[in-house]
């Protein structure tokens, strides 16, 4: 990390370059920190993250606000925030390295690698389940999980929702789901002979340079962890309800900085985690098997605006909003970690994106 005058610059990313790449120009930086300062005080946000990828490299970041409340500690690049459903994209990069290490057949049933899948009326695939057409199902209303159970292993997750009855039949629609996810969790285990958070360490975090991303550590102390809030109708901040996230790792259970979710977003873009021609299945929308296409991919929320395409993942659970949000035609990438509730950051997202686009109007070579 290399301190700059203008705010805090990380100039290394995943590729090693030549010559490291220029700060980001003044007038962008000041338009950047402005849309994020209205945004904070529009959503009584307490504090944030941001980072961003240029020309696939990660550029800029810095923290706003404060991190911990009580203790008035200010959010840093350097703050660890739960990633919620920003995991997905992740655990997808897993899978579909497996693939392409022939390790898994995302059409076949993923009861051959996880037997203890109870059967089901139809089989279950890989490819589904990336997609969310699995049929598996989500939260529901009036779930009550003991917010304080400690779930030792992917598999014993798998106990929340596994013996529950399929929501439909596989492949016929789109049904969001993260429990869907858990269940590649086991996938990954299986076809790997690894735990799920070790083969990520070894084959996505590693390869990409992320130090800090990690389990949501169950009770363990984890230094620079942001706090977590809600706002009450009246505007008043208020801890968030406690949440042990160990039963879904793959799914929404993932804890790290907003500078290393966008080193994966680089790592990504740069071909350093998979081949090109599967990067480019991962951000195709997908089909039920009634020919009907969704706006998901494998892993990606996946949109186009103002003629760009975006590929998106946000996260929200108990404390936290985030966005990891990409135009991967144009090497761009802006991620936005909350430590408040449902603080909706995707338009901030876009609006820097905005601001960045004239660097990114430039397709970035192939």
């Amino acid at each position: 990390m290399r301190r700059l005058a203008l705010g805090l610059v990380f100039l290394a990313g995943p590729v090693a370059a030549a010559d490291p790449p220029e700060p980001l120009p003044a007038a962008q930086l000041a338009a950047i920190e402005a849309a994020i300062g209205s945004f904070m005080t529009q959503g009584g946000v307490p504090g944030l993250t941001t980072a961003v990828v240029v020309g696939r490299e990660l550029r800029w970041t810095k923290g706003f606000g404060v991190a911990d409340v009580e203790n008035a500690v200010p959010a840093r690049p350097g703050t660890m925030y739960r990633l919620a459903s920003v995991s997905k994209p992740i655990t997808a990069v897993a899978v579909l390295q497996l693939v392409e290490r022939g390790r898994i057949d995302l059409d076949a049933p993923v009861r051959r690698y996880v037997p203890g899948f109870p059967e089901k009326p139809w089989p279950v695939t890989s490819r589904q389940l990336l997609a969310h057409f699995g049929g598996i199902r989500h939260y529901v209303t009036g779930e009550r999980l003991d917010a304080t159970r400690r779930y030792v292993s992917v598999l014993e997750g798998l106990d929340v929702f596994k013996d529950d009855p399929l929501v439909h039949e596989p492949g016929t629609s789109y049904l969001y789901s993260s429990y869907g996810y858990n269940l590649l969790g086991a996938v990954v285990e299986a076809a790997s002979g690894m735990r799920f958070e070790d083969y990520l360490r070894k084959n996505v975090l590693d390869p990409a340079g992320i130090e800090t991303i990690r389990d949501d550590g169950g009770g363990v102390p984890i230094p620079n962890r942001a706090g977590g809030y809600v706002r009450t109708p009246a505007g008043e901040v208020r801890n968030a309800p406690p949440a042990d996230t160990s039963y879904k790792v793959p799914g929404g259970g993932l804890l790290g900085t907003a500078p290393d979710v966008a080193r994966f977003a680089s790592a990504l873009e740069n071909g350093v985690l998979l081949r090109r021609d599967t990067l480019s299945g991962m951000l195709t929308r997908q089909k039920t098997k009634t020919g009907r296409t969704v706006g998901y991919g494998l892993g990606w929320d996946l949109r186009e605006r103002k003629g760009r395409r975006e590929a998106v993942h946000s996260g929200g659970q108990e404390g936290v909003s985030n966005i990891l949000y990409l135009q991967p035609d144009h090497g761009l990438a802006v991620v936005i970690l909350t430590n408040l509730q449902e603080s909706h950051p995707l338009p901030l997202a876009r609006r820097i994106a905005d601001i960045l686009s004239p660097r990114a109007s430039e397709s970035v070579q192939r």
